[in-house]
């Protein structure tokens, strides 16, 4: 009955666009805005050379679990990725590796992009089921224009610890009717060394990408695009993990229509359909300590849809997205001794298992004067799974479905108020969401962080997120001040738990985990960001950050952040900058050691850097030169998978040249 209801209330509620600035959303990140980001740039004040990871890691709702010094996982409010949704454009991606070292962040690269849109909790069911939230990232899209132009740049750097070497160049063309953006990056790095000096075996990488997008006015409203993302990465170490990457290729592909309309209620449609295809390939042969090699190659292939209509009158809008995608993973494991001809054992860890999920969302905005708004909003999804080689799961669930449906329901509102230098704002949310290919049907997936093998059960329930959040802030011609806080409370909250039958499989392994749920967990996350302008050249800013997370037995939660915090300087004079930061983490003292954490030690770390912006024969050019970790500490945090330890000191260089 209550599924009747929401989609009542979803068909009620139908009309609109969003065409307001979110106190949870890209805000975070104050170097990107979504109005004309493909102006802005993906950097941060420290650093105008970044990944991808390290641009996120500004943001103060989310970190990271490091295997090493490629490819980081994601923490969206402090839940790994199975709780948030990442797309790109708002297409869903799903990674190969059954071990998560393809986040969907590692296919693309900083000058492929134009902004990240971020949004907590069920304010990011737009994209689909969650519980975390969303992160969308938006990839460079030229706007017509009715004159011929060319705009492009070129950015080079080095990194001395580890010997990182980059090459980043993009390049747009715009004229009334057509329009093409295109980029290639290549980055290269040895093993980097920590803060004594050490090197830490296996943390190279090489990783190529390149991305094209063409569009073609059909008529003053109307247009067409064509876009496609190729990425390969090659010889990645992972020193947390028992084993590296050989190879790891990505094809994303996409086509759209988009028509804007005059004088109505719908302002603009927005559809697409896409294709992805990802081969990645983990294998133990640059181990040669193992006993026992092992290849884990996956697979991942989806087709997709999504489609959304902008709508909007005097102070109502609103944005409704349908989304729908076609998924297929399978990943094997192959054991062997030295002579790969001479295989022992064959299983898949995941035995071909389809997704399929359709669903509808909507945004909807009232300004109910000019200080105040509402939002309300929701989704209904229908989430279906089918295990090809089902008799993996009857090992250990006999007579479990070969395939399952679920509906996945979701709700959430909003109040915010502006009163001259104040806002404030409060929100709740109600999520599901179904379990993750891994949590469902995975088998025999070993865990190198608690060294225990993890089965998936295809009964789990649905998770299900009750959410309160609010904020408040003050802001005048100096200073500014935001508060955040959520609460998450999550039942049948998925987790590894022990399994009395069964041995396990990898010689490494210390007993078998079966994925079970829990009553409920809890998870509380704060945040507190402050600037202020000392002198006109001279800026100030500040982060607070704390996470509390517990199970149905008061125990801790795994990978949850302890309190941390960042200061941060800025000069900035005619054509000179210079910034410094100090970051760090407080003891985790909330740790688990029953999921694999032990206790790590506060730290802090200074870095330094300074630019300067020239020109030559009117292009723009700007230089760089800093410190990362400035005084060389020995580091691990509580994110970093097997404690392995952070990079010491890294002086860094990089020039950037706009035409």
């Amino acid at each position: 009955m209550k599924y009747i209801i929401m989609l009542l209330f979803l068909g009620l509620s139908v009309t609109a666009q969003n065409n307001h600035a979110h106190h949870d959303s890209i805000k975070n990140l104050q170097e990107v805005k979504v109005k004309n980001a493909s102006k802005k740039k993906i950097e941060t004040e420290m650093k105008m050379a970044v990944s991808v990871d390290e641009f996120l890691s500004s943001a103060t709702n989310i970190s990271f679990i490091k295997r090493g010094a490629y490819a980081w996982e994601p923490l969206l409010n402090n839940m790994t990725t199975e709780r948030s949704t990442v797309t790109i454009d708002g297409m869903h991606i799903f990674g190969a590796c059954t071990d998560k070292m393809d986040p969907i962040t590692s296919y693309v690269e900083s000058n492929n992009l134009a902004s990240i849109d971020i949004k907590s909790g069920q304010e990011g069911s737009l994209h689909g089921a969650t519980v975390a939230g969303s992160i969308d990232l938006k990839r460079r899209s030229t706007a017509f224009s009715p004159e011929r132009k060319w705009n492009g740049a070129y950015q080079t750097g080095f990194e001395f610890n580890n010997k990182q070497f980059f090459n980043l160049g993009n390049v747009s063309y715009s004229s009334n009717k057509f329009v093409a953006d295109a980029s290639i990056s290549y980055r290269t790095a040895d093993n980097y060394h920590d803060g004594n000096n050490d090197e830490v075996k296996h943390s190279q990488y090489n990783k190529f990408n390149t991305a094209l997008g063409l569009a073609y006015k059909t008529s003053e409203l109307s247009s067409v695009r064509l876009d496609a993302i190729f990425d390969q990465a090659k010889d990645v170490g992972f020193p947390a993990l028992p084993m590296d990457l050989w190879l790891s290729r990505a094809l994303i592909t996409s086509a759209s229509y988009k028509q804007l309309f005059e004088e109505s209620w719908f302002k603009a449609v927005d559809t697409k359909i896409y294709y992805n295809a990802i081969e990645h390939y983990m294998d133990d042969t640059t181990r040669p300590e193992n006993l026992v090699h092992m290849d884990m190659p996956g697979w991942s292939t989806t087709y997709g849809l999504v489609s959304k209509a902008n709508l909007q009158k005097n102070r109502y809008s609103s944005e409704i997205q349908l989304n729908a995608y076609d998924n297929l993973s399978i990943a094997e494991m192959r054991m062997y001794p030295q002579d790969r001809s001479k295989r022992t054992m064959f299983a898949y860890s995941w035995p071909w298992v389809t997704t399929r999920f359709a669903g509808l969302s909507m945004n909807n905005f009232w300004d109910i004067s000019e200080k105040s708004q509402v939002n309300l909003g929701g989704s209904l999804g229908v989430n279906y799974n089918y295990s090809k080689f089902v008799e993996f799961n009857w090992i250990f669930h006999p007579g479990a479905p070969q395939e399952k449906t679920r509906i996945l329901p979701s709700l959430h509102a909003g109040y915010q108020l502006d009163l001259e230098h104040f806002n404030f704002s409060v929100g709740t949310g109600y999520g599901e969401r179904a379990p993750s290919v891994s949590e469902g049907y995975g088998y025999y997936i070993y865990n190198s962080f608690d060294r225990y093998d993890y089965i998936g059960n295809p009964d789990l329930k649905n998770e299900i997120s009750q959410e309160l959040n609010a904020s408040a802030g003050f802001k005048n011609e100096r200073l500014s001040i935001v508060g955040k806080v959520n609460y998450f409370y999550i039942q049948n909250y998925i987790i590894g738990k022990i399994l009395s039958m069964g041995s396990p499989m990898n010689y490494q392994s210390i007993g078998v985990k079966g994925y079970t749920s829990l009553d409920h967990a809890t998870l509380f996350n704060m945040s507190l960001n402050t600037s202020y302008d000392i002198l006109q050249h001279l800026h100030w800013s500040g982060t607070l950050t704390y996470a509390r997370g517990t199970d149905d037995k008061g125990g801790n939660l795994p990978f949850i952040r302890p309190l941390s915090y960042l200061t941060s300087l800025h000069f900035m004079h005619k054509n000179f900058g210079i910034q410094t930061s100090v970051n760090g983490d407080f003891e985790q003292i909330n740790y688990s050691p029953e999921y694999g954490e032990d206790q790590t030690p506060a730290y802090t770390i200074w870095n330094l850097s300074a630019d300067y912006t020239f020109k030559i024969n009117k292009v723009r050019s700007t230089i760089q030169v800093g410190a990362e970790n400035l005084l060389n500490e020995y580091y691990s945090t509580y994110a970093d998978w097997g404690n392995i330890p952070r990079m010491g000191r890294n002086i860094f260089t990089s020039l950037k040249v706009n035409f």
